[in-house]
């Protein structure tokens, strides 16, 4: 059989592989299908029944959401929970009625504003009696809550601790016809030494809840449970106060279990609340919730096994057209495997194998232009490495006159030359052979300091630098005259020919350099600021600039500008770099540069 298989045709094995693999898994399909198809049917109708139940609970939750916000809103809201204790403190007492009136009347204003949409009553109870509502007083007296049997729990909760209620009967008259039963939550309102001065009381009716149960298909029922299974809430007003006896173990999530009650299979779909020991419960008939879906499985698979036929025709007619490009190919690679790089296969089309055949060609063309290009880059290879050593001959001269200069300057009792010429030296020295990226902090405000000095000789007033650095960021790390461009900075636009001071502020804590430039200049107005900062920032992002900066930072030290700098370090350090400005006009600017280190060794 392997023999006989060997010798045919690619073409041939094609079609008898393409008969194999579509009829073999085409029986094992139809073999195995009924025992896959009560699992499948069995999830899908879980699924379903857990989609519906999420559907709901977001609505039920953000009823009940919306009950714990507007608790908290008062709780949390300071010119209401002042005016409480002074009515508590008894501190309104001396206040005309006027007066008292248009502070209450502000209060219940506020209370009324909590529930526009959706009508929820609001009750606030002072200790000394004294009660705030959204609702008429003539319609319930709030005064009654203190005969409920729940009121003595509440002084054991804590600060932001809430105590739901449950299910009761409604006690707004008015009410009772459209909705008999309510929900309700209390909260404490409590000084600071954590003595309680008042309740909030928020309620709302049941049926609020059990018309977000009407969205779902009429055979699911769904109940909202407390923590004993008892009803709070449910399409059938009978049920409530009753207890769910069917209801599973709680899982602390979503669950779907299948029980059987009354030799009938039911599907139990649980899922509680975050904020409470509450939680949603549907009930639904097993028979009921796979109608739909085994139906549907038979319709596949007839639709499945139909097309199954007419595509292993269309297969085994389409695979003659499909391999004649692929045998073309074929014989390409084997000419450019002979060392053939001018033969091409002239594939062309818009499937996989016409843009295999197109990026073959091009690759051909493409190693062709690899070989002249490294021709070339040898070439050009061999020419810079003359003139690399011929560029090493000229610093060393420049180099050694200076220092005779220097030397020269110093005999004639001129010391203060000499040392602007060896400082010129130092930076000169320090930018034509810098062999590293990267020196100490040390090492760079060094340089800085020969570099002030310099540029002191063509202003017109002297600008002095100071430099306040913490011991333990001396031998930091840092990119070589990054710090330049910006001493220049205030050199030129800041101080403008005129005296002044620079101060240089440096501290490591926690792998963490924080580095200050601050001068007293004539610093910018808060638009300019605001612009500046907005450049550094997408200065982050700007790689081409970015690239253009990093490549010469670490042999020049013309001025490129705050911009080009914080291209360059975030270039060099990513995300770990952030430079931001403050400046007041008349009063100076402050440049603030933070880079953090991934380790604090001698590598940082």
């Amino acid at each position: 059989m392997k023999k006989w298989f060997g010798l045919q045709s690619m073409r041939h094995k094609l079609m008898i592989a393409a008969i194999a693999c579509i009829l073999i898994p085409a029986a094992l399909t139809q073999f195995i299908y009924t025992s896959l198809t009560q699992d499948a049917v069995q999830r899908q109708a879980i699924s379903n029944a857990q989609d519906s139940l999420l559907l709901v609970d977001g609505s039920v939750t953000n009823l009940l959401q919306s009950m714990i916000n507007i608790a908290n809103y008062i709780q949390m809201n300071p010119d209401m929970n002042a005016y409480f204790k002074l009515v508590v403190s008894g501190n309104t007492e001396n206040d005309n009625a006027y007066r008292k009136f248009t502070d209450k009347n502000r209060i219940i204003q506020q209370l009324d504003s909590l529930t526009v949409s959706e009508k929820s009553y609001v009750t606030v109870l002072l200790t000394d009696g004294t009660t705030f509502t959204n609702y008429s007083t003539s319609d319930y007296n709030p005064l009654s809550l203190l005969e409920e049997p729940w009121f003595k729990e509440l002084g054991d909760l804590k600060w932001l601790s809430s105590y739901w209620i449950g299910t009761n009967p409604t006690v707004f008259a008015y009410m009772l016809e459209e909705s008999p039963y309510q929900i309700s939550l209390a909260r404490t309102l409590r000084r600071d030494d954590s003595r309680i001065y008042g309740y909030i009381v928020v309620t709302v009716m049941e049926k609020r809840v059990n018309q977000l149960f009407k969205s779902l298909p009429s055979e699911q029922e769904v109940m909202l449970l407390d923590a004993n299974n008892r009803i709070l809430s449910s399409g059938d007003a009978a049920k409530i106060g009753q207890t769910f006896t069917d209801a599973g173990t709680t899982t602390g999530g979503l669950h779907t279990s299948i029980a059987t009650v009354g030799n009938k299979k039911y599907l139990i779909t649980e899922k509680p609340f975050s904020f409470n020991e509450w939680r949603l419960v549907s009930k639904q008939r097993y028979s009921e919730a796979i109608v739909d879906i085994s139906s549907i499985f038979n319709r596949v698979f007839v639709v499945q096994f139909t097309s199954l036929v007419i595509f292993l025709l269309l297969l085994l007619a389409l695979l003659r057209a499909f391999t004649k490009p692929i045998v073309l190919l074929g014989r390409t690679t084997s000419s450019v495997q002979r060392g053939n790089l001018s033969v091409r296969s002239g594939i062309r089309g818009k499937d996989e194998i016409g843009r295999l055949g197109f990026l073959f060609d091009l690759m051909l063309d493409r190693i062709q232009e690899m070989i002249a290009e490294v021709s070339d880059t040898q070439a050009r290879k061999r020419k810079a490495e003359l003139k690399m050593l011929q560029a090493q001959i000229h610093p060393h001269f420049l180099f050694n006159v200076l220092n005779s200069i220097r030397m020269k300057v110093m005999r004639r009792g001129d010391p203060e030359s000499a040392k602007m010429i060896g400082s010129l030296s130092t930076l000169l020295r320090m930018t034509i052979n810098g062999e590293e990226d990267e020196i100490c902090l040390h090492e760079e405000l060094e340089l800085l300091t020969h570099y002030v000095e310099l540029m002191n000789l063509r202003q017109k007033e002297e600008v002095r630098l100071s430099l306040d650095i913490a011991s333990e960021a001396m031998l930091v790390r840092v990119p070589r005259f990054f710090l330049q461009p910006v001493v220049e900075n205030a050199l030129i636009h800041g101080f403008s020919q005129r005296a002044g001071l620079i101060r240089i502020h440096a501290v490591m804590r926690e792998r963490v350099l924080t580095l200050t430039v601050e001068d007293d200049g004539i610093g910018m107005d808060e638009p300019a600021v605001a612009a500046l900062n907005q450049k550094l920032v997408a200065a982050g992002g700007s790689s081409q600039a970015g690239t253009e900066a990093g490549g010469g930072a670490a042999g020049a030290f013309s001025g490129m500008g705050l911009v080009n700098v914080a291209e360059r370090m975030h270039l060099l350090q990513g995300e770990r770099f952030k430079m931001e400005v403050e400046s007041d006009p008349g009063k100076g600017t402050l440049i603030r540069i933070i880079i953090a280190y991934e380790r604090a060794d001698g590598d940082v």
